[in-house]
């Protein structure tokens, strides 16, 4: 094997070890909405009277939290394929 045959390779295994990093998003995130949505559960149960308060509240962190993992999904998208 040539030299830029090796080069080639080296730089096609950083690829895959960049786009497999930049998907550990993708689990924190799954955390994240666990999270979120048994806090929800929990403080339903304290006080019921807030409920659609709290799921507002509940629904705009879901939804930051979702925007990290499509963020890190991209980010693994262009790395693969730029």
């Amino acid at each position: 094997m040539g030299p830029l045959v090796k080069l080639a390779m080296l730089l096609n295994a950083a690829k895959l070890i960049g786009a497999g990093l930049a998907t550990i998003s993708i689990a924190g995130t799954g955390v994240g909405i666990g999270i979120i949505f048994a806090a929800l559960i929990s403080a339903y149960s304290r006080t019921p009277e807030h409920q659609k308060q709290l799921f507002t509240y509940a629904i705009l962190g879901f939804a930051l939290s979702e925007a990290i993992a499509l963020f890190g999904l991209m980010l693994s998208f262009l790395i693969l394929f730029s």
